[in-house]
């Protein structure tokens, strides 16, 4: 004999509605009732879709740290050149409906990997994914954000001269804004979403007309800070130019010390031609804080422009290291204490050319934004903690 007793409504089941006198009503208690579940599901699926994670050939083991953090494997992609140097990028699985995540930093042979990054982008767009996010540590062209006022150049004294007798606007510069053209490249390869850290100028994101996440090391250079310099108290932070200001006043207000900037006028390019330093520096530790540092020609020479100040010991801490040109043997010769940076760009190279370089692993705060961008959480947390 059949047993006759109802099993247990389950929470994904239907639940019939009682029965009313109204026909009317009681059929629109169950179309309320499947629509309403049918959209739970939906929400569901459009939140939580399949995740992969996708490395460029700038930085393997950045990607490689952000995907055991989340417990998952890199996705399968071969990259190679033909003969004529073309890139050519093969997508090794399936992305169809997956939120994809490619990551790829501005460092090495910067034009080489931009290309490798946009046509990934690109790849996995038209084979279907639901969404494809652009990881980029060290944002390519950063420093190309804005036209100058004056022409650089040997010529810039005599661009004054001729300023002041005719129009101003007529000896504008004719640089390009390229950062605004890779914001465009990126976009239109694909991208639907950007994440980043430290843009050398915070409005770059402006450039863009899709979500821009800029995270910032100052949580990791706060930490690092207070394990690592015992007189940490008696600092002063020191920012060597005007435009980071703003940043070394935040990290001298959350450590509760004293801060102070020096003032460059450059020349050219890459070379510095006088410094004024704005603070007292006597017998402090005086860390120096920036974004990045290229051939390295600003920071020594704010380290010893510190040291005549009286500074006792001299500290760098840069986001961006990407030591090209004279820099290696510039930190060799200069007075610091150490020079420490994030891996945003690799420096394992570095590192064994320069004893004095130090690296912040800030691989954990990507793999943190990654997870909370699958899972449709808020970032803001990472932009004073730093996740364990």
């Amino acid at each position: 004999m059949p047993d006759k007793k109802c099993s247990e409504p389950q929470p994904n089941d239907c639940v019939m509605p009682v029965r009313s006198a109204n026909p009317i009503r009681a059929r629109s208690l169950i179309r309320d009732n499947l629509e309403k579940q049918a959209g739970s599901l939906n929400l569901i699926h459009s939140r939580m879709p399949n995740i992969k994670v996708f490395s460029g050939t700038s930085h393997p083991d950045l990607a490689q740290r952000i995907v055991d953090r989340l417990g998952i494997d890199l996705g399968k992609v071969v990259t190679k050149k033909f003969s004529n140097l073309e890139t050519c990028v093969e997508i090794g699985e399936s992305v169809r409906g997956e939120d994809v995540y490619i990551v790829q930093s501005g460092s090495g042979e910067i034009n080489d990997n931009l290309m490798e990054l946009l046509i990934m982008i690109n790849a996995c767009k038209i084979a279907s994914a639901s969404r494809v996010t652009a990881v980029i540590p060290c944002f390519p062209y950063a420093r190309q954000d804005k036209k100058d006022k004056l022409a650089g150049g040997e010529d810039k004294e005599e661009n004054k001269k001729l300023a002041k007798k005719n129009y101003d606007w007529k000896f504008r510069s004719r640089a390009p804004i390229s950062a605004k053209l890779v914001a465009n490249m990126l976009s239109v390869a694909g991208a639907d979403h950007i994440i980043t850290m430290d843009l050398h100028a915070s409005q770059i994101q402006g450039f863009f007309d899709i979500p821009v996440d800029n995270l910032y090391a100052e949580p990791a250079v706060l930490k690092w800070i207070k394990e690592n310099i015992p007189e940490w108290k008696n600092s002063i932070i020191v920012s060597p130019d005007a435009g980071g200001a703003k940043r070394v006043t935040s990290i001298a207000d959350r450590l509760n010390v004293e801060f102070a900037l020096i003032h460059k006028e450059r020349k050219k390019a890459n070379e510095v031609a006088s410094m004024v330093l704005v603070g007292d520096v006597k017998d402090k530790i005086a860390i120096l804080v920036d974004d990045m540092a290229d051939t390295c020609g600003t920071i020594v020479h704010a380290a010893d422009r510190l040291v005549e100040a009286g500074a006792t010991k001299v500290y760098a801490i840069l986001t961006h290291g990407i030591f090209s040109g004279p820099a290696i043997s510039r930190i060799n010769n200069a007075c610091f204490e150490a020079v420490v940076v994030t891996n945003t760009i690799p420096q394992d190279g570095h590192m064994r050319d320069c004893p004095k370089i130090q690296c912040i692993d800030v691989s954990m705060m990507f793999a943190e934004a990654v997870r909370r961008t699958h899972n449709g959480e808020s970032v803001s947390y990472l932009f004073s903690n730093v996740p364990y």
